[in-house]
């Protein structure tokens, strides 16, 4: 017997995929308020913020909070947002570190 789809079975899917957009936009935003962003490319950021967003979603419905709640929504927003000002604050130190290193060997040949 064929399972009918009914609307409401979709809607965990529906805002899976909400938070994850919300997610990767409130990093791609981040992109541009903070320094140094010519370090990385115009993706990453936004990449990191909707993935970490959308695990930290799937790991929440999995222990039990709802869809429909306050907190899932806030604590998935915050870790994509922190893994994304995290990547951003840190990522162009170690490029930079690791570029004079390939400097330094590559004028020494």
């Amino acid at each position: 017997m064929k399972k009918s789809h009914a609307a409401s079975d979709l809607w965990p899917s529906v805002e899976l995929l909400f938070v994850t957009v919300i997610g990767a936009s409130i990093a791609a935003i981040l992109r541009y308020l903070l320094p140094s962003r010519g370090m990385y490319g115009s993706a990453l950021l936004p990449a990191v913020g909707a993935a970490v967003t959308a695990t930290v979603w799937v790991a929440l419905v999995w222990v039990g909070l709802t869809f429909d709640g306050t907190w899932i929504w806030v604590a998935s927003l915050v870790a994509g947002g922190g893994a994304a000002l995290a990547t951003a604050l840190l990522l162009p130190r170690y490029r930079e570190a690791a570029d004079v290193r390939a400097f330094e060997e590559l004028s020494r040949r």
